[in-house]
């Protein structure tokens, strides 16, 4: 799977060092792996899992830069862009939702 998710980062624009993207996609993995319903594994969502996960790998190198898209020094000129890492979070999301466990849990009331 590993590959697959990798070479979903690469064709989607991500660039990055092995030492920079492994872990990355080791969090992704583990994060999409461990919201699943009850009984799917990551090749049961066939290629919505790595595309998904490779969202969040570029979620992640997204979420280093803080959106700033330019920099300048003199006269500092900075322009930062919209959520992109939350955006990219969120396709992922939409691409998985068929597969993911519902995240409500209703935990009761102090009275």
């Amino acid at each position: 799977m590993e590959e697959q998710i990798l070479a979903f980062v690469e064709l989607m624009g991500g660039r990055g060092n092995e030492e920079l993207l492994r872990p990355l996609y080791q969090a992704a993995e583990r994060e999409m792996a461990g919201r699943l319903r009850e009984g799917l594994s990551p090749e049961a969502c066939g290629p919505a899992f790595p595309v998904a996960a490779a969202w969040l790998v570029l979620a992640g190198l997204e979420a280093g830069t803080d959106g700033v898209t330019s920099f300048s020094a003199g006269d500092l000129t900075v322009h930062t862009g919209g959520d992109g890492a939350g955006a990219m979070r969120r396709q992922a999301e939409r691409l998985m939702a068929p597969y993911l466990a519902d995240g409500f849990a209703f935990r009761g009331v102090l009275g």
